[in-house]
């Protein structure tokens, strides 16, 4: 009789030996992982040293399953391409906080009581994100105004009453639109636009993007739904940066909206959240397709880097890159074809034949053709970020959420020492 997954997980370990003392342990090899614990018990003393946490997983969940090396991803259980063909970023977003996806009652609930707190407070405006210099970068006042949200809602310092804080967690995805719109109108000297609750959730945020003079703003709907497929591929990503930021800050029991800012934060970093812009930059310097191959050898030779390929945890084509590109498609039809796409097409045709790429397993990640989308339908390059972290933001509260549920310990990781030893402190007039 075969063992069940969990059957086998019980009987698998490893053998641990330490050759300082002679003594071998056993230790149990639980759900593809080792507890650190039994390992320091085995070897006392010793710790791991990971910098980037490449092989050390920080934390159990149950909301985003990654499968690098065969090119896999799901939410929750279901696979990112149902959740990307079928739902919508508010349902998906559903999924990510509840755990399942909703009823028809509760999917109308959740989208009311989402719309209902898409308004921001006047004083956040008016006091807050007026008083940033002209020329501020969105993201940064992103991270700014999601930061000042504690201090406008001091109920939210009760994380464990769990009325409230799913009060502050719906406050939080309903507001990062408005926020970030918000700081795009600022940052081109536009007037602010006020949430318009009849139009869906990424319409509303088009609406407070682009309207001008007009009584009532009509988004596309292809680009409309364009977005709210790429917000479905961004809302989680399991223990990214941001994510680990997330739960990071979360451990001390930090409010929801500080934890997030501390995510959103991580990624505003360029290795982080801004990788699809470095992708056009390359694009526009690579100029042409007749020079796509004069720059792949300058790669293969070390001179530069093919940005939106590869990626710290697949090894396989990432599956939200194919969504994307088939999503672009449908995008350029409406706007008009980017001139950059023939150059991303054919480095894409290239590389994947190449077996410089293929033995590294090189393969397009989800932000070799997010960047294209975003620039095709009007976003400069300074929102690419923003547009990351509005979907993200159900993500982070999931894991914020969980690690509650779980009460983990507040994190406080171990270091190697390599300062110097002990020393008698000596007199300024003598050193």
């Amino acid at each position: 009789m075969n063992a069940t997954p969990n059957e086998a997980d019980v009987t698998e370990s490893i053998t641990v030996t330490d050759n300082r003392t002679g003594v071998s342990t056993e230790i149990a090899i639980d759900n593809g992982g080792v507890p650190a614990t039994a390992f320091s018990k085995a070897v006392p003393g010793v710790w791991f040293y990971d910098p980037g946490f490449m092989t050390t997983a920080s934390a159990e969940s149950s909301i985003t399953y990654l499968d690098g090396d065969n090119g896999i991803l799901h939410y929750r259980g279901y696979p990112i391409e149902q959740l990307a063909e079928h739902s919508s970023y508010l349902e998906v977003a559903y999924l990510l906080v509840h755990g399942e996806l909703p009823t028809t009652e509760q999917s109308v609930a959740w989208e009311r009581e989402v719309t209902y707190h898409t308004f921001i407070h006047e004083n956040v405006r008016k006091r807050f994100l007026e008083g940033f210099n002209y020329d501020a970068h969105p993201m940064g006042m992103l991270v700014s105004a999601v930061a000042a949200l504690s201090t406008y809602y001091p109920d939210s310092k009760d994380i464990f009453d769990k009325e409230n804080l799913h009060k502050q967690m719906v406050r939080l995805i309903a507001k990062m639109p408005t926020l970030a719109a918000a700081a795009h109108r600022f940052s081109v000297g536009m007037p602010f636009v006020y949430p318009d609750n009849s139009l869906s959730y990424t319409e509303n945020f088009l609406s407070m993007m682009w309207k001008v003079a007009e009584p009532r703003y009509q988004a596309n709907p292809v680009l409309a739904k364009a977005l709210d497929v790429l917000f479905i591929l961004h809302a989680d990503h399991e223990q990214n940066c941001g994510t680990t930021a997330m739960r990071t800050v979360g451990s001390s029991h930090a409010d929801p909206y500080s934890a997030t800012a501390a995510a959103t934060a991580a990624l505003y970093g360029p290795r982080h959240g801004g990788a699809n812009e470095a992708v056009l930059k390359m694009l526009e310097e690579i100029g042409h397709v007749d020079n796509v191959e004069t720059f792949i050898e300058g790669v293969k030779a070390g001179n530069g880097k093919l940005q939106g390929f590869g990626h710290r945890v697949y090894k396989n084509y990432d599956p939200r890159a194919k969504i994307i590109k088939k999503t672009a498609d449908k995008v350029f039809e409406v706007t008009g074809r980017n001139p950059l796409l023939d150059i991303a097409l054919k480095l894409e045709e290239v590389a994947l034949n190449d077996d410089y790429f293929i033995s590294r397993k090189l393969y397009p990640n989800v932000d070799f053709y997010s960047g294209l989308i975003y620039q095709a339908m009007g976003f400069p390059m300074e929102m690419f970020t923003v547009l990351f972290a509005i979907p993200r933001v159900s993500g982070w509260l999931a894991h914020y959420e969980e690690l509650l549920e779980q009460d983990v310990k507040i994190s406080r990781p171990r270091q190697l020492y390599t300062g110097e030893p002990r020393r008698d402190y000596v007199p300024i007039s003598q050193r």
